[in-house]
């Protein structure tokens, strides 16, 4: 196998708040990706950096009474403490504010001036007098120009969906001092993106983005290209465009840019040769991974500057989507929103990297972190099939055997099977399809412990512990749970150093699975994973809605508007008048299961569930169709799988598009408001609810 060079970076993560949920799906991705390609023993290099530039770092320096430069450096290392405890192995974490980005932000800004890619003109914008600078659309509030409701940010309206620019809000005020906002124009730098087209057309159908990627931005290109503001004035944190006083590079020019600037600063440090993997045709590789939603960032912009400033432009942008807690989207407001480090007040990392590997594929759909279902895969995959592996072979072997293993395996053609998957588990690895290398570790590991269960080991030992039969056939699962964690290694980092030293034989590597361990000497085995609780998960989503509720509110006293009148679910709709209890007694709840969800062709609020109760005294399975109104709120994938709660005695229900025979129980106002109600962990399909 021929060695590879590679360079690997994810996006920066903004300097101004803690790492969240959103930022640990791609962290993870990307450093499964990275582990695997060292794994295989290529050079391969994983650099990143904080996004440390912009009005909104200006700002909240400022209202904490420090320099810029202060609070940059503190999240900086609060970044680093929280990717750190999940595993994720940066060669080197930097800063966009720092020499080496201010360096080749001036040399790539002056290559393209001199090049004649740079226009300057005015333009108007609106202006807060009192605090003296040019306002983001985020930065302002007002009325609707289409529904006129009140508090609207400026460029669109969460009332009604409408988009416009911050000029068209009615009574306009600035969200950072109460003052109403004036025009002033101001001269602005642009990139004369449009110039680069034709190659934009040619280099994003190359091969270097996913389809759906390169579809989406053929819209783009094909809709025409406009000239693209990198300029923005002072006072403003960022570098100072060279010959322009008071101009400074808007935050996207030099942001990507970090990303040399950063590998930059560890080949100062590491005596590698940085212009080999920045210079043309160096044989070697660079990838970025990033959100779908700064695909243009990357896959327009970035790639004209690198082409027109003389650098190489990347091997391949791999893109994801975005993640959703419970079919929701991470939001403040909604509690959905996660924080790094508040799940590890609760939950182990590596109960989170299988989750979302086991969820990964190569391309952009969005990820559910559905904890139902996370519990699941964590204490039926790791614990109850991996873990099971060695822990119930470890015993015999120790007891009866002083730890070593046979001089020969008891199912060689089992063993063979393992070591075949390599190859294949290895090209889902590369193509970042981790959710088929779990499936086919965890397939694996469900022969191994059926194997296991078929011999009954613990029969035998009861009658011989020495019985060379209970050696061989431990020795098997020893050895099949080795070549396992040598596959799963990329995704548990952890664990495989734990398995590392009850194993005794040295790092896991990939080469590693040609070989078994035969006449082997292990050491004492120690748990290697607890089981998730569902005490845990409810701490954690507690805590997290607690945390979102004081940011929201923090948040809200920081704009200088009223705040509306306060509104609760009972003030919205009060409770109803009271019923007797018998009356209550005539409604069947019942635990369901959501086998299937669908759209419902011609309902725009409907979703087809297909739902199982069990079965019924003569060990038939009993389903039920509904039809319920929750589309706005979830996607059918993300309800599949989950335990929900029925009307099960409702008269069924002739609609057009089918009969509906019950009712699921959801609460909230409605839209994408809407929460499906979830028995406790350990209800099962059938179970009555009183």
């Amino acid at each position: 196998m021929e060695k590879r060079r590679i360079l690997v970076t994810s996006a920066l993560p903004y300097a101004n708040g803690p790492i969240h949920m959103g930022h640990m799906l791609e962290a993870v991705q990307t450093d499964i990706w990275v582990r695997f390609q060292k794994l295989r023993g290529h050079e391969c290099y994983y650099v990143c950096a904080d996004d440390a530039h912009g009005t909104a770092i200006m700002l909240r320096a400022e209202s904490e009474g420090i320099t810029s430069e202060a609070l940059v450096d503190r999240v900086r290392a609060e970044h680093m403490a929280s990717y750190d405890k999940f595993g994720i192995g940066f060669d080197n974490y930097h800063s966009t504010h720092s020499p080496e980005n201010r360096e080749y932000s001036s040399l790539i800004y002056r290559r393209l001036r001199d090049n004649g890619r740079i226009a300057t003109r005015s333009i108007a914008q609106l202006f807060d007098p009192e605090k003296g600078l040019f306002l983001a659309d985020r930065f302002v509030k007002g009325t609707c120009p289409k529904c006129h409701a009140d508090d609207q940010y400026g460029d669109n309206c969460e009332a009604c969906g409408a988009t416009y620019t911050p000029a068209d809000l009615k009574k306009p005020y600035s969200t950072l001092s109460g003052a109403t906002p004036v025009v002033k124009e101001s001269e602005h730098y642009f990139f004369k993106l449009p110039d680069f087209t034709e190659f934009l057309k040619e280099w994003t159908r190359s091969g270097t983005l996913q389809d759906q990627v390169a579809n989406k931005l053929a819209e783009w290109l094909d809709a025409g290209l406009q000239e693209w503001d990198i300029s923005r004035d002072a006072p403003y944190f960022g570098f100072e465009i060279p010959d322009a006083p008071g101009k400074y590079f808007y935050v996207w020019l030099d942001a990507p840019i970090g990303y040399m600037a950063s590998f930059r600063n560890f080949c100062d440090n590491n005596a590698v040769a940085f212009d080999e993997f920045w210079e043309k045709d160096q044989g070697t590789e660079l990838y970025h991974f990033i959100g779908k939603d700064i695909i243009n960032f990357h896959a327009l912009f970035w790639p004209a500057m690198l082409k027109e400033a003389g650098y190489r432009t990347p091997t391949a942008v791999f893109a994801h989507g975005f993640m959703t807690v419970n079919g929701k989207k991470m939001s403040k407001s909604r509690g959905t929103f996660i924080n790094a480090d508040t799940y590890l007040d609760h939950l182990e990392p590596e109960y989170l990297r299988y989750y979302l590997a086991s969820r990964l594929g190569g391309g952009v759909d969005d990820l559910d972190l559905s904890f139902s279902e996370f519990i699941s895969k964590v204490n039926s995959d790791l614990v109850g099939k991996l873990v099971n592996i060695a822990s119930r072979c470890a015993g015999f072997i120790h007891k009866g055997f002083d730890g070593q293993l046979a001089a020969e395996v008891s199912n060689p053609a089992l063993l063979a099977e393992c070591q075949g998957a390599a190859d294949e588990i290895a090209q889902c690895y590369e193509t970042r399809e981790y959710h088929r290398v779990c499936r086919l570790v965890m397939g694996l590991a469900d022969k191994a412990n059926q194997y296991i269960a078929d011999r009954q080991p613990w029969v035998m030992a009861k009658q011989d512990p020495q019985d060379p039969a209970v050696q061989a056939v431990c020795s098997t699962g020893i050895n099949v749970f080795r070549l396992l964690m040598i596959y799963l290694k990329p995704v548990l980092p952890d664990m495989a150093v734990k398995a590392e030293a009850f194993l005794n034989a040295g790092e896991l590597t990939w080469q590693d699975s040609a070989q078994l361990l035969n006449s082997h000497q292990l050491n004492t085995f120690t748990p290697l994973m607890k089981r998730v609780e569902q005490k845990q998960i409810d701490a954690l989503l507690e805590q997290s809605q607690a945390e979102a509720a004081n940011a929201v509110s923090s948040e809200n006293a920081k704009t200088v508007n009223k705040e509306p009148a306060m509104k609760t679910p009972l003030t919205e709709e009060p409770i109803a008048d009271e019923i007797e209890f018998a009356d209550f007694v005539k409604v069947d709840l019942r635990v369901a299961l959501i086998e299937s969800a669908s759209y419902v062709e011609g309902a725009d609020k409907l979703l087809c569930l297909k739902l199982y109760l069990g079965e019924d005294g003569e060990g038939e399975p009993v389903r039920r169709q509904v039809f319920s109104g929750i589309r706005s709120a979830y996607q059918p994938e993300a309800l599949e799988g989950r335990l929900t709660v029925l009307a099960a005695n409702l008269k069924a229900r002739k609609m057009k598009f089918g009969v509906s025979e019950g009712m699921v129980l959801a609460a909230g106002p409605g839209g994408n408001d809407i929460y499906l109600l979830t028995p406790d962990s350990g209800a099962k399909p059938g179970m009555r609810i009183l």
